[in-house]
């Protein structure tokens, strides 16, 4: 449910209604604009109904929320979520791009990597250090001394981390290096780990499973929401389709679709969404048109000799010639990278 005050509430009638609410048990976030502050009240139906906040003279509306999502909905919060990370605004005017390989190999993997991107453009490097595989003989990543080697990355260059936590038990150990959690697209239904996230302080990447819908998706934001974690921002990834002549089809309509129906920050990964390095380009700057918030692009500086993923990795020179032409595309719409 939506309460929308009137213009000019004052802050003792705002606190009002949020005691009365949460008098009955409820929850409650709080979301102040320039002209309105609207309060959302989250739980039990019944108990929503019989409030009758109608009857305050500070409240204007009560409105129901009828989709499934409440917290990552476009209705209970109106402004666009800015994710703030020790200055860097994700979600904001800037276009942010996370770069570097699918995996962390090697010291010198990882740091070769870290500076080109950095002097490119990317403001976040990736790494994978925990990799859920197909193959249960495919390399599974250098866990917590990939994490070390990140962090030596991010001290080096500046750039922060983004790396994935696949299991809830190393969700306090990864965040101790990370700066941004991502959630894969085989875990992006594991409620177990979404709610461990959901009570984490660090922000959270939740990639989309390669056959969720939209909503599917969204609920899991709510999950991670649920908990306490409001910063949650969506990764395109791919889905699959009948389609085989790419590893995934790049579904650039969700950029819209999310923008209209959440209110979180979108980020487009055209390296696993297409698998193939010679489509990266023309995707990432169909995403940037589209108006997603940021890009994750895979980068190695030996792409034929990488671990994982190899086929759809740029080369650091491939990755700088991108930012480039990245740059006049944001520039056109009214965006900086």
């Amino acid at each position: 449910m939506i309460i929308v005050m009137r213009t000019g509430a004052s802050p003792e009638q705002v606190e009002e209604i949020v005691e009365r609410i949460k008098q009955e048990g409820l929850s409650v976030h709080l979301s102040e604009g320039v002209e309105k502050t609207i309060i959302g009240a989250i739980g039990d139906k019944s108990r929503l109904e019989s409030l009758a906040l109608e009857a305050y003279p500070a409240v204007d509306k009560v409105v129901p929320i009828l989709r499934p999502y409440k917290l990552a909905g476009r209705e209970f919060h109106p402004q666009d979520t800015v994710i703030d990370i020790n200055g860097l605004k994700i979600g904001g005017n800037q276009v942010h791009v996370m770069a570097g390989p699918c995996a962390v190999e090697s010291r010198d993997q990882i740091l070769e990597t870290a500076r080109a991107v950095k002097q490119a453009g990317a403001t976040i490097l990736r790494g994978g250090a925990f990799k859920p595989r197909t193959s249960p003989y495919s390399f599974q990543g250098l866990e917590e001394e990939g994490l070390k080697l990140l962090a030596e990355a991010r001290e080096q260059t500046g750039l922060l981390i983004v790396t994935e936590v696949v299991d809830p038990r190393n969700v306090e150990l990864v965040a101790n290096y990370a700066d941004i959690l991502q959630v894969g697209a085989r875990n992006m239904q594991n409620f177990f780990l979404l709610r461990e996230l959901s009570t984490c302080d660090k922000p959270v990447m939740l990639k989309r499973g390669p056959s969720a819908t939209y909503e599917e998706w969204i609920m899991a934001a709510e999950y991670l929401m649920a908990g306490g974690n409001y910063n949650v921002m969506f990764c395109e990834r791919g889905i699959r389709t009948f389609e085989t002549h790419t590893r995934n089809t790049l579904d650039l309509c969700a950029v819209p679709v999310l923008k209209q129906l959440s209110h979180l920050p979108v980020i487009i990964d055209p390296s696993h969404g297409t698998g193939r390095r010679d489509t990266v380009k023309p995707m990432s700057m169909a995403a940037i048109a589209a108006g997603a918030d940021g890009l994750m692009i895979e980068v190695h500086p030996e792409p034929s000799k990488a671990m994982s993923d190899g086929p759809q990795s740029l080369t650091p020179q491939q990755f700088a010639g991108l930012m480039g032409d990245l740059r006049k595309v944001a520039e056109v719409m009214g965006r900086t990278l």
